[in-house]
């Protein structure tokens, strides 16, 4: 008996254009992405501009958002060529396999999504229909191509684990074991959880009120070193072991980017700067932001001085992901019953 895989190793992963990305972004996703390349399996990575507009998007900041997305994914090194990159919308299947899922999925499913009651808040009547039913259409963005690995952070795992059931609910219910592949997580990366320069206990967002909180990858090497400088600490100088910094989540988050731009591990971080103060650490790691983070700025700036280019780019790969979705597609409406004209 043959054990070769019954799908193609492919991995898919994607990054809403709804404000600037971040050094959280950078770190605990899109450097994956990049390692990912040279990990034997197809890449497939998306601007996912229809999971933006769950929530009210300006359309021509939209726009500008999604190229921004683009110039930062090649500008931290996405390679066109080697994998796929374009935007969601660009692509039709996916948005036609999420309404097949919207049917497979079971509201009680749905119900215990966490994300969509962080989002919703106390508003809940009045979030879109689209918000609620966003973890269908990430499946489907995942299915349509029947990706096997999917890269994500801690606050996305559950949407995974829904994607999953959608597979397997699809394939018991027309009788197809094997239609859809069961996608494993690929939890990890240089840093997979940034926290807030404000407060340690809260993850580094774009969405964030406070700029303050979070190092973006359009910041100068005057606004990087300002952030450091004036992020939240506490008055202890670093400790000598990692039991000691895991009660202190301000000077975790430091020493965790710290390690993660440095590329060494926490315990060679301590070991070099235990019994110093913040005021000898926080210019070292200035120094180091800087130097990894501006030739990504630099990069992303002249790319974005030409955004036929980059237009270019994600009509390209548009064409080359439609090329693996809507056989996938096709089969899928064929497996439902759907008549189609040949």
């Amino acid at each position: 008996m043959s054990d070769a895989p019954k799908h193609t190793p492919r991995v898919f992963s994607g990054v809403q254009p709804s404000g600037e990305l971040t050094l959280g972004n950078y770190l605990g996703a899109v450097k994956r992405f990049v390692e990912l390349q040279d990990g034997g399996m197809e890449t497939i990575y998306c601007v996912v501009d229809l999971h933006a507009i769950t929530t009210w998007q300006e359309p021509s900041e939209l726009a500008d958002a999604t190229r921004q997305v683009t110039a930062a994914f090649l500008a931290c090194g996405l390679d066109p060529k080697r994998s796929i990159l374009f935007n969601q919308s660009q692509v039709p299947a996916h948005a036609e396999l999420a309404w097949v899922f919207n049917c497979v999925a079971r509201l009680g499913w749905l119900n215990r999504m966490t994300q969509f009651k962080d989002k919703a808040g106390k508003n809940r009547e009045n979030a879109s229909a689209g918000l609620y039913v966003y973890p269908n259409l990430m499946a489907a963005d995942i299915l349509v191509y029947r990706g096997t690995h999917v890269p994500v952070g801690e606050d996305q795992k559950q949407h995974l684990e829904l994607a999953r059931d959608i597979a397997q609910k699809f394939n018991n219910d027309f009788g197809r074991p094997d239609f859809f592949p069961l996608c494993e997580p690929l939890i990890g990366g240089p840093a997979p959880r940034v926290m807030s320069l404000r407060d340690g206990t809260k993850k580094m967002s774009k969405s964030d009120p406070s700029d303050m909180s979070r190092i973006n990858l359009t910041d100068d090497a005057d606004a990087i070193a300002n952030k450091i400088r004036r992020a939240r600490t506490d008055p202890e100088p670093l400790p000598d072991t990692l039991e000691a910094l895991e009660a202190r989540p301000e000077a975790r988050n430091l020493v965790g980017i710290y390690s993660a731009l440095a590329g060494t591990d926490l315990e060679e971080v301590l070991a070099e700067f235990a019994g110093q103060g913040f005021g000898a650490f926080k210019p070292r790691l200035a120094e180091l932001a800087v130097s990894h983070l501006t030739p990504i700025t630099a990069e992303m700036n002249r790319l974005m001085a030409d955004p036929a280019e980059i237009d270019r780019i994600l009509g390209d790969g548009a064409n080359r992901a439609a090329e693996i979705a809507e056989p996938i597609l096709a089969e899928t409406y064929d497996v439902v019953g759907f008549l189609r004209s040949r």
